[in-house]
Formats: structure tokens, sequence, C-alpha cells
């Protein structure tokens, strides 16, 4: 079982207003420990209010690196694109973004095997990787998949990945990347997604879902935030 302490919130603001407390204290104790900070951030409608307001944080922003935890084979101009997110939260205030997806029309697998690539060159490991899980117990790309094994076993940094469901290809961080996180952050809203996520972290290693894959043999002492 891993170590997990969950914080429940009354409301939807009072958890946006938590992670994003939790996320600035973590990059500016990375800024004075070792003048820079790298994050990986996630996409989607719970993020983007913890990132208006930390765009406000008071923050060293031209030391800290943010890289998606995932993303769609889009144009960053897409509204699905979470690197266009990201970009637009944070480069108006100094931040280094670098996207997961180099050629937006490229095969998901070559996709990944590029990613991979330029991301070698960078400073690991992450300071803090943020997770949202859904009702599902998916986790940003990291849902049902013929390629999900590899994308929780491979010692990529990234990887391509293809959703069951026949959605758009994806570039995710692999499990090796994430779990070598010096902090690791999760969140989730609603019953379902709660229910789902207790599940997959009560089975381990054998659960079915992804988040419990993920999360199954970590070390790391994990704050989950939970709002309905």
């Amino acid at each position: 079982m891993i170590e997990a302490e969950w914080w429940d919130y009354d409301d939807a603001d009072e958890l946006f207003d938590a992670v994003a407390s939790d996320i600035e204290f973590i990059i500016d104790s990375a800024l004075d420990a070792r003048g820079d900070a790298l994050i990986a951030l996630p996409g989607g409608p719970v993020a983007a209010p913890v990132y208006a307001r930390l765009a406000k944080a008071r923050l060293n922003w031209k030391r800290v690196t943010i890289l998606p935890t995932d993303d769609r084979l889009v144009a960053p101009t897409d509204a699905a694109s979470n690197t266009g997110m990201l970009a637009k939260a944070f480069l108006p205030i100094g931040a280094r973004v670098i996207p997961l997806i180099g050629d937006a029309k490229a095969a998901y697998r070559k996709a990944g095997l590029d990613a991979d690539e330029r991301l070698g060159a960078m400073k690991w490991p992450l300071d803090l990787a943020w997770l949202i899980v859904d009702a599902d117990g998916g986790t940003g790309s990291l849902v049902v998949s013929p390629d999900l094994d590899a994308a929780m076993t491979a010692p990529a940094k990234a990887i391509g990945l293809m959703p069951a469901d026949g959605d758009v290809g994806r570039v995710t961080l692999t499990r090796a990347t994430l779990m070598a996180a010096r902090t690791l952050l999760v969140a989730a809203r609603g019953v379902a997604a709660k229910t789902a996520l207790e599940a997959a972290i009560e089975a381990g290693a054998k659960a079915t879902a992804p988040a419990g894959r993920l999360l199954a043999g970590t070390e790391l002492a994990i704050d989950i935030h939970w709002a309905a």
C-alpha cells in the first residue's frame, strides 16, 4: 500500500487554492535548493483555475521549466493542446514551456521517440509531477490502450500512446519519469473519481485502472487533493 494523505475540500475553489499553493511552495523550494525548477503539469478543466491562481505567484519564473505530463498530437493552437494551455498561462510571466509534440502530423510512436530524444538532454529528475485522476481511473494520457504496458515499463522519458477508444494519438511521460519526481501531487474531482482512485490504490499493481498501476510501489509520500 502506498503512503497517501487525502485532503478533502468543501468546494472546488478550496481545492484549486490548495493545489496552487502546494505547487508554488514546491517551485519556491526547488529554486532555493538548486536555482531552478523542472515541473510537469497536466491539462484539462481542473488544471485551468489552478494555473490562473499560480500565475499570480511571485516566483522567479524565468528559472522555471514546465513540461506537459502528456499531450495530444495536435497543434499548440488547438484547444485540446496541453502545451498551448500551459503556454498561455505561463509564457507571459517568463516561464519556459517545453512541448512534447514536435510534429503534430507524425505517427504517434514516432512522436514519442522524438519527444524522448529531445527530453534526454534536460536536467532530471522532475521537481514535481502533478496528476489528475479521472472517473475511470485514468490519468492524463495513461488510459486503457494497447500501448499502456510500454508506458508503464519503458525506461524512456516519453512514449507515444494510442487510446483504445481510437481517439487522437498522444505522447506521455512514462511511469519511470513521473515516479522519479522529487514530489508527486494528485488531484481528483467528483465522487466517481475518488471511488476509482481509492480502488486503484487498494489494488496496486493488480489494478485494471491505470492510476493504480502507476502509483503502485512508489516510495513517495503522496498528497491527494479531492473535492466533489
